[in-house]
């Protein structure tokens, strides 16, 4: 397996680095060809720009890699939705001072909920009510 890396994972990934994690997440293991393969079917996006970022990424301790073979295989070092409620927790605290009714308000006022994301809402504040 690849070297383990001693850089947090807890910086903010560029734009870049997070589309780069959402193809990862979405494969599971990839080389850089499966992941400029993804990326270049939503957008102009170079192979070697795509080499780079990979590489500066497993350098920040944001991907792992296998280098036993000559297509050396990536994945990222934490799942999903670890990363995402980081980056919701940080969002939350910049912009609404911490309030989490304040985020889901001004989501919810911005771009109207489906009707399954409407009831996954109400499951997850009864569940959170029952709690109390």
């Amino acid at each position: 397996m690849g070297k383990k890396q001693n850089k947090s994972t807890q910086m903010k990934p560029t734009d870049g680095e997070q589309e780069i994690l959402s193809a990862l997440w979405a494969l599971e293991k990839a080389t850089v060809r499966q992941v400029y393969t993804e990326l270049s079917g939503k957008r102009d996006v170079g192979y070697t720009t795509v080499l780079k970022l990979m590489q500066i990424m497993f350098e920040k301790g944001l991907l792992d890699r296998d280098e036993t073979s000559r297509s050396h295989m990536y994945w990222p070092r934490q799942k999903a939705q670890v990363t995402q409620r980081r980056l919701v927790n940080d969002f939350v605290q910049k912009v609404f001072g911490g309030s989490t009714g304040k985020l889901v308000l001004n989501a919810l006022s911005t771009k109207k909920a489906t009707p399954a994301e409407i009831a996954d809402i109400r499951k997850m504040l009864d569940e959170m009510g029952a709690d109390e």
